[in-house]
């Protein structure tokens, strides 16, 4: 079992900035991709982006230059820096954990993030 740990987050102004971090502990693995994906009021689930043990990154189009994922390997950890934040950006953000050897996912609690106008 991997649990995850997620902090960060909350209200903000559109422009503003805010870091997310996710903390994985239990049985991990050195090979794995860790992401962060939102839930938007009445929208579908999305990824936002991910990280790869090895440092290979994923966007989505909507972050692209905004938003900025990395990663500690030694603690296990994922962050989210959040830049020129807009109103749609409001979310619950849940990180999730994939071991590549097992093929099984693990999600955080989630964070609220509210972005107003």
């Amino acid at each position: 079992q991997v649990q995850l740990v997620q902090s960060g987050g909350g209200l903000v102004q559109a422009g503003g900035s805010l870091r997310l971090s996710c903390a994985a502990s239990g049985s991990t693995f050195s090979i794995n991709s860790m992401g962060w994906y939102r839930q938007g009021p009445g929208k579908e689930y999305e990824l936002v982006a991910r990280i790869a043990s090895g440092g290979t990154t994923e966007y989505a189009d909507s972050v692209k230059g905004r938003f900025t994922i990395s990663r500690d390997n030694a603690e296990n950890t994922v962050y989210l820096e959040m830049n020129s934040l807009k109103p749609e950006d409001t979310a619950v953000y849940y990180c999730r954990y994939y071991n590549i050897w097992t093929a099984r996912e693990y999600w955080g609690q989630g964070t609220q993030v509210t972005v107003s106008s």
